[in-house]
């Protein structure tokens, strides 16, 4: 059934690089839901992990990776790291000299994301990092980036925290939803450059 849902994705244009395929192949989805959803972890929906929060869509997350050009060696910051797929994705994609922080706001959920990518050993190499903590705050400590992903959206582009601007590098990029869009800042000397993209549904990124 794995591979029937990577056939979807390919077909629908949302999975087109060899090294995002290989890592959605390798990095199961089953590993980072609920027991009571398991059954359902490999259809092309959004899944409930509790605390009115949902581990995302397979086809918008690899829309989102396909966009964000994740290279080996990058340092990505995963705001709203959540169930902790998108954080196991990225670390796949980075690569034994990437590293990947993920922030999530609720402590449990921190913890069971944790646990989920804590089964691909990636926590003990070192390769990835969680803390609980403010999205909107980013993460200076680690800072700075070459990529940002946010599953969770924002209410206007005026919310968009300088912070992020601030613990990116030069050229970097940022993956953020925004109402029902996703949008692809990259960092330029004057600000951002933008692309919007129309016609998604996230829960909004906690605050405070």
């Amino acid at each position: 059934m794995k591979k029937e849902l990577i056939e979807e994705l390919k077909r629908e244009g949302n999975l087109k690089s060899k090294r995002l395929e290989n890592a959605f192949l390798k990095i199961n989805r089953e590993d980072f839901v609920p027991e009571s959803f398991k059954k359902n972890a490999f259809e092309n929906r959004p899944l409930p992990i509790g605390f009115k929060q949902t581990i995302s869509q397979p086809a918008v997350v690899a829309f989102m990776l396909e966009k964000l050009s994740i290279r080996k060696g990058d340092k990505v910051l995963d705001i709203g790291s959540g169930s902790g797929w998108t954080t196991a994705l990225l670390a796949e994609l980075v690569g034994e000299k990437g590293k990947v922080i993920g922030l999530e706001k609720l402590e449990k959920l921190k913890k069971f994301g944790e646990n989920n990518v804590a089964k691909y050993n990636f926590l003990k190499k070192g390769r990835v990092s969680i803390f609980q903590g403010d999205g909107y705050e980013g993460f200076e400590k680690e800072a700075p980036y070459d990529k940002i992903l946010v599953s969770a959206a924002l209410k206007s582009r005026e919310e968009v925290p300088a912070c992020w601007y601030e613990q990116l590098r030069m050229g970097g990029i940022i993956m953020v939803p925004i109402k029902n869009s996703i949008y692809k800042l990259v960092k330029r000397e004057k600000g951002f450059e933008e692309n919007k993209y129309f016609g998604f549904t996230f829960v909004p990124l906690v605050k405070g």
